[in-house]
C-alpha cells in the first residue's frame, strides 16, 4: 500500500561509497537528490571490508613479528600468547568507530534528503521503496543511480555446511577466534582473512581452483607467491575437493593433496571467499527495459556510468567493474554529476588502475596487467627482493616484481609484483603510469639509498637494457 508520493530530481539508490558521492555530486549541481537505502549506513568498506580486514591483519602482523625477532639476536621469553576475545574486541571496537564516521557524516544530510527501504523500479524513473509488508512510498525522479552495492557469492554446494559456512561479514562480527577454518578462494578476500588467522593461530587451509594466487596473471610472479604462502599455510591453489559435509558442529571436506593421496580433515567453520554479487536482483530492472548482462547487470558505459541513453546511471559495485572503494568514489561522483546534467554527459575521471592485497608480502598491481598486454610488444624488467638491500636489512626479503615497458616508446605500461611495501611502490608507478612517463624519464627520478624503492630501479634498470636491445 502507498502511503505517500516523493517528487526529486535524481534518486540514488543505496548510500554508500559510491551512493554518497552520487549525492554530493548531485547537490554540488543544482539538483534535488533522494537517499534511498534499506539497511544501516555505513559503507561496505567500514563496515566488512577495507578497515575491519586490516585491523585482524594488524593484530596477525604482530603476532608474526613477535615471533620472529631471533634472527635479529632478539629473543623474547617465554610464550606468545594471544587472546582471541582481545583480538576481535580491538577489531569490533575499532571497525565501529570508523563506521560511526561514516554514519555521523549521514546524519548531517537533511532528513527530507533521505528514504529508508528497498526501492524497486516501476519505470525507468519511477521507484516504489518500503519494507516487506510494510507501507511504500512511489519516488518520483527524473534520472536514478543505481548504487546498491555487493554481496558475497556463496555457491551451492557449500550450503551443506549450514551455519558452519561463513562469509567475511560473519568472521568481523566473531567474539573469539576459532580453532580451525577452511577458505575457499585465493583472491583478495581469502588470501588476507586466511593468512591473517593462520598467523594468529587459527588451523587453516587455503582452497582455490585453477592455480589463482590473489588477482596476479603473471605466470611467474604467481608461481613465485604460491611457493611463499605455501611455505607458510595450508594452501591447495588447484584444489580437487572429493566431498563437503557436516557432521556435528564440524565442517568435514576431502580432498587430494598434491601426490593424489585422498585426505579428510575437519573443521570449525568455512570461509567462503569466493567473490561478490552485484546487488541488483529485486531492483525490478525488468521493468525499465534495459538490456542486462548474463549477471542481469545493466549494460552501461564505462567512462560515463550511463546505461544506454536511459536516465540511469550505475555506479560502484553494483556494476562490479572496478569494486574498489577509491574508482567506487570516482564513479559515484561521475554518476551524480551526469544524472544532474542528464541529457547532456562527459566522460568522468578514470584514474590510473590500482590494486593491493594487504597480504605478506604484499601484492600489487599497477596499470595494465599482464593478461592485457599484447605479445611481442612489450618488455620486462624483473627484481628479486631477496637480495635487495634495505629488504635484506629488515628480513623481509622475500618478491618478485614486473614491470612491463612499451617496446616502442618507452613508457610504463604497468606492474604486477609480489613484495615488501608494495602499497608504497604502488602510489609511485601508478603516477608514472598516469602521467604516462617513460622508464627513461622515471629513472631520471631520485632513488634515496638504502630504501626499498631502488628494487624498483634494479626492475627498471632491467627494462631499459632490454629496450636498447630490441
Amino acid at each position: 500500500m502507498t502511503n505517500q508520493i516523493i517528487t526529486t530530481d535524481v534518486a540514488i539508490i543505496g548510500a554508500g561509497t559510491a551512493g554518497l558521492a552520487a549525492y554530493r555530486a548531485a547537490i554540488a549541481n543544482g539538483k534535488r537528490a533522494l537517499l534511498i537505502e534499506g539497511g544501516p549506513y555505513g559503507t561496505t568498506c567500514a563496515r566488512v571490508g577495507c578497515m575491519p580486514s586490516k585491523l585482524l591483519i594488524a593484530a596477525a602482523e604482530a603476532a608474526h613479528e613477535a615471533r620472529h625477532t631471533a634472527a635479529f639476536g632478539v629473543h623474547i621469553d617465554g610464550e606468545i600468547r594471544i587472546d582471541g576475545r582481545e583480538v576481535m574486541d580491538r577489531v569490533k571496537r575499532e571497525r565501529d568507530r570508523f563506521v560511526g564516521f561514516v554514519v555521523k557524516s549521514v546524519d548531517g544530510i537533511p532528513a527530507e534528503h533521505k528514504l529508508a527501504g528497498f526501492a524497486r523500479f516501476v519505470d525507468n524513473t519511477t521507484l516504489q521503496v518500503g519494507f516487506d509488508g510494510g507501507e511504500q512510498t512511489l519516488v518520483q525522479a527524473t534520472r536514478v543511480v543505481i548504487a546498491s552495492g555487493s554481496s558475497p557469492a556463496i555457491p551451492e554446494p557449500f550450503k551443506v555446511f549450514g551455519d558452519r559456512l561463513v562469509v567475511n561479514d560473519d568472521v568481523f562480527n566473531w567474539d573469539t577466534l576459532p580453532h580451525s577454518v577452511a577458505v575457499f578462494g585465493p583472491g583478495v578476500i581469502g588470501l588476507e582473512l586466511g593468512q591473517a588467522l593462520s598467523r594468529l593461530g587459527v588451523k587453516v587451509r587455503l582452497f582455490g581452483v585453477r592455480g589463482g594466487v590473489g588477482p596476479l596473471t603473471d605466470p611467474q610472479v604467481r608461481d613465485y607467491a604460491k611457493s611463499v604462502f605455501q611455505s607458510e599455510f595450508a594452501f591447495n591453489p588447484d584444489a580437487q575437493i572429493e566431498h563437503m559435509g557436516r557432521n556435528g558442529d564440524k565442517a568435514v571436506i576431502t580432498f587430494r593433496v598434491a601426490n593424489g593421496e585422498s585426505v579428510t580433515e575437519t573443521f570449525d567453520y568455512v570461509l567462503a571467499a569466493t567473490g561478490r554479487t552485484p546487488n541488483v536482483r529485486g531492483l525490478g530492472l525488468e521493468n525499465t527495459g534495459l538490456a542486462l548482462d548474463e549477471r542481469g547487470v545493466p549494460l552501461f558505459n564505462a567512462d560515463t556510468t550511463q546505461c544506454g541513453t536511459s536516465p540511469i546511471f550505475i555506479a560502484g559495485d553494483a556494476n562490479n567493474f572496478l569494486p574498489l572503494l577509491h574508482e567506487a568514489a570516482d564513479e559515484g561522483k561521475t554518476a551524480g554529476t551526469n544524472a544532474a546534467t542528464w541529457p547532456q554527459v562527459n566522460p568522468g575521471l578514470r584514474r590510473a588502475t590500482i590494486a593491493v592485497v594487504f597480504s605478506d608480502p604484499q601484492i600489487a598491481m599497477v596499470g595494465k596487467r599482464f593478461a592485457d598486454l599484447i605479445p611481442g610488444s612489450f618488455v620486462t624488467g624483473e627484481v628479486s627482493f631477496e637480495d635487495q638491500g634495505r629488504s635484506r636489512v629488515m628480513l623481509r626479503n622475500k618478491g618478485l616484481m614486473h614491470v612491463y615497458a612499451d617496446r616502442q616508446t618507452g613508457r610504463l605500461l604497468g606492474a604486477e609484483w609480489i613484495g615488501p611495501r608494495a602499497e608504497n611502490i604502488a602510489h609511485l608507478l601508478a603516477w608514472a603510469v598516469q602521467q604516462q612517463l617513460t622508464i627513461a624519464q622515471m629513472l631520471d627520478m631520485p632513488f634515496y639509498h638504502p630504501v626499498v624503492e631502488e628494487g624498483l630501479r634494479t626492475a627498471l634498470r632491467d627494462v631499459a637494457a632490454k629496450l636498447t636491445t630490441n
